[in-house]
């Protein structure tokens, strides 16, 4: 099974900015895809305020196949 989601842009600070779900070939900024997690729409991604930032996150767990990067 691939990742459901790569990291698709970064900013020159390192913050995740653009975002591709591999299952259904949308592309997101990373507000769009904060508001999806927020939405119920990924279950295995929260969100965290990082910097005033919303931030798009993955769920810690013991697998590296939902981690964004």
């Amino acid at each position: 099974m691939s990742k459901r989601i790569s990291v698709t842009s970064q900013s020159s600070t390192g913050r995740n900015t653009s975002f591709h779900d591999n299952y259904t070939g949308a592309n997101m900024s990373r507000s769009q895809f904060v508001r999806q997690i927020e939405n119920g729409n990924y279950d295995n991604y929260h969100v965290r305020n990082i910097n005033g930032v919303k931030t798009p996150v993955s769920n810690p767990d013991n697998s590296t196949n939902n981690n964004l990067g």
